[in-house]
């Protein structure tokens, strides 16, 4: 998402045209209390309240796996932390997952992407990418449509990207793919969209 970023206000999603998002009523799951769980409340304080993390708190040893996997995956690495970010949005618009999509604009700009950037990315237009980020932004709805990837498609992202980042981008797309659906599945809200009396677990 990132889930490690806190999310201080409501962000208007800047696309032009009109998208569905996913907006339920209320989650399906209400989040457990991180009073009650240590591993959450750790977690919390670095990233603020994440309703993410409260939803996968029913299974306290996946999130706490998940949460090393998503620091590994998004942290420091052979792919820039710019193409990553290009990447998890890509995949998260195509789902239209507002949650992520929401966390995700923030680490966008953080990473560096303008306005302008963005708004391509959600109109697949990519008119402002390099050849090596067109690619990766190819690869990733190719994959997120079909879970799969043209020979040409393969073969066009081997110019620019060595056997190493091909891995670790493919477990972007991979990581993105599934906090997407974890998060319309339960109809996940953003934080500072869930109001103050939504009950939590206990």
């Amino acid at each position: 998402m990132p889930m490690f970023c806190r999310i201080s206000h409501a962000p208007p999603l800047p696309f032009g045209r009109a998208r569905r998002y996913y907006l339920g009523m209320a989650q399906m799951v209400h989040g457990v209390d991180p009073a009650n769980n240590e591993a959450l409340a750790e977690l919390e304080r670095k990233s603020g309240p994440n309703n993410f993390f409260r939803a996968m708190a029913y299974k306290p040893d996946v999130m706490g796996h998940f949460s090393k996997m998503y620091g590994s995956i998004m942290g420091p690495g052979s792919v820039d932390r710019r193409v990553k970010e290009i990447v998890y949005l890509a995949v998260s618009t195509v789902n239209e997952c507002r949650y992520c999509t929401a966390a995700h604009l923030t680490g966008a700009r953080k990473a560096g992407l303008s306005e302008r950037e963005i708004e391509d990315i959600e109109s697949e237009t990519n008119q402002s990418f390099s050849r090596a980020e067109q690619a990766a932004l190819h690869y990733a709805r190719e994959m997120t449509r079909a879970c799969a990837d043209e020979s040409e498609t393969r073969d066009h992202l081997q110019q620019f990207f060595s056997e190493e980042q091909l891995v670790e981008l493919t477990l972007v797309i991979a990581l993105a793919n599934f906090t997407n659906r974890f998060n319309n599945g339960l109809d996940v809200q953003v934080e500072n969209e869930t109001t103050v009396t939504t009950p939590v677990a206990r």
